[in-house]
């Protein structure tokens, strides 16, 4: 059963746009066999059966293209629908005359952005946790990005929700009979079992919970800013591990004025690199064009804590480390010495990696301790998947608040509304909840045809 009325007929370019050697329509709802029919002159397709015809358009009778198609039935389809796949010669003009034909056609359109995909979700072909990871797998540029996603996708998390789900089910299925049958001939008393098991599952998902946000920091990027005093070599640093120019470097103090983000692949980790304005907070309340650099100092600071790890950046060749760096220093921080090429370098801090931006000396050896803290930061251990979004922690860690509130009740009756609040909040996680302000914030995301 479908968990909407969805009637008309969509199409997009499923392939990525621009010129390439084949590109991929795709055609979902009850007219797309017709319209497959019409535009071919054929009528013996075969499901999942590529076949390859001439594509005509209807009104000129001209050729548009000799296409491969594929016919996939619904509810065996990505859809749930039936599904057409036109694969044409990926060119402009043949991609834009085979579109206009197909929204001229009875009952087509123009997919929106995910509508593919929503489709499947409302034909109960997956639910919005596997949604959710096409569009991460889509967007994956990492190794473990790609294989966070696979996982998402193939039901990681969805089996671990919905057997919550089902506990919660059970429990208050059992609760509610002894609150309304008290005479009838059922254990009586259930309420202390109940919140013994509701209990247990509240640590569960408090486990699950204390992940250091692994799940989101590898789908979102690991954030780290580089931070130091002016002329330090932030800008030329960013640049060396970009491998390409990302922020301008000069001699003059205070040149980089805004926070410059690159993003890298660093092991198959995911990381958004943060360079920052020269820390002189002393100037943070100046005004007029010095005001510029103030503002970028006081985005610096804020960067500073917001950063899932900190490059502490200091001179080589004067001879203090820099006192607004040092005071930066904590758990999250790894400490780089640059200049290091120079005869005259004399700021040796202990336990800071020595490097060269200039030179290259060292810059593998800062990657590798920056990998090994990555690591640390993200790598999966036993405990299973984790939370890939903020709206799933938010959900689950109400669902917490009403298993605490569960186990403090008086009544039982109370007991049963907040553990019927608990499923319903974690219902909302994989879509069996229905919030179409929800479904219209995940899918809106999408890229068309997907």
């Amino acid at each position: 059963m479908s968990r909407s009325g969805v009637k008309n007929t969509i199409c997009a370019l499923a392939s990525a746009p621009g010129r390439a050697g084949i590109s991929v329509l795709r055609v979902s709802g009850p007219q797309s066999l017709e319209s497959l029919q019409r535009l071919s002159q054929r009528h013996d397709f075969m499901p999942r059966l590529a076949s390859l015809c001439p594509i005509t358009h209807p009104v000129f009778h001209q050729i548009i293209d000799r296409a491969l198609v594929l016919f996939f039935p619904g509810p065996a389809s990505y859809t749930g629908e039936d599904v057409v796949e036109y694969h044409l010669h990926g060119s402009r003009a043949v991609v834009d005359a085979m579109l206009d034909v197909l929204v001229r056609q009875p009952g087509h359109r123009l997919a929106a952005p995910g509508e593919f995909t929503r489709r499947a979700f409302e034909n109960e072909r997956m639910d919005l946790t596997a949604a959710e990871a096409v569009a991460d797998l889509i967007d994956a540029e990492t190794e473990t990005q790609r294989l966070q996603a696979l996982a998402q996708m193939g039901g990681a998390l969805s089996r671990l929700y919905n057997g919550w789900s089902a506990q919660l089910s059970r429990a208050l299925a059992h609760l509610e009979a002894d609150i309304e049958f008290p005479d009838e001939d059922l254990p009586s008393g259930a309420l202390p079992g109940i919140l013994e098991q509701s209990r247990a599952l509240a640590a569960e998902i408090s486990a699950h919970l204390d992940d250091n946000r692994r799940g989101e920091r590898l789908r979102e990027g690991v954030h780290v800013a580089i931070l130091g005093a002016p002329n330090a070599g932030k800008s030329s640093l960013i640049n060396a591990l970009a491998r390409r120019n990302v922020a301008i470097v000069s001699d003059i103090a205070g040149t980089t004025r805004d926070v410059i983000e690159a993003h890298l692949n660093i092991g198959g980790y995911p990381v958004i690199v943060s360079d920052t304005a020269g820390l002189r907070p002393e100037e943070i309340e100046a005004t007029g064009h010095d005001g510029l650099e103030a503002e970028g100092i006081r985005r610096a600071i804020e960067r500073a804590g917001e950063a899932d790890l900190k490059i502490l950046l200091f001179d080589g060749t004067v001879d203090m480390p820099d006192p607004y760096t040092l005071n930066l220093i904590d758990d999250a921080s790894l400490l780089v010495v640059n200049k290091m090429d120079d005869v005259l370098s004399k700021n040796i801090i202990e336990g800071a990696i020595p490097v060269s931006v200039k030179t290259g000396h060292n810059l593998p050896l800062l990657l590798e301790f920056l990998h090994e803290r990555l690591v640390k930061l993200v790598s999966s251990d036993s405990r299973g998947p984790s939370p890939t979004r903020r709206r799933h922690r938010e959900a689950l860690e109400e669902a917490l608040d009403c298993l605490h509130r569960a186990d403090k009740a008086d009544l039982p009756e109370l007991a049963a509304e907040d553990l019927r609040l608990a499923m319903r909040a974690i219902g909302r996680i994989t879509g069996q909840v229905d919030a179409e302000d929800l479904l219209d914030m995940i899918f809106r995301d999408f890229c068309i045809g997907k």
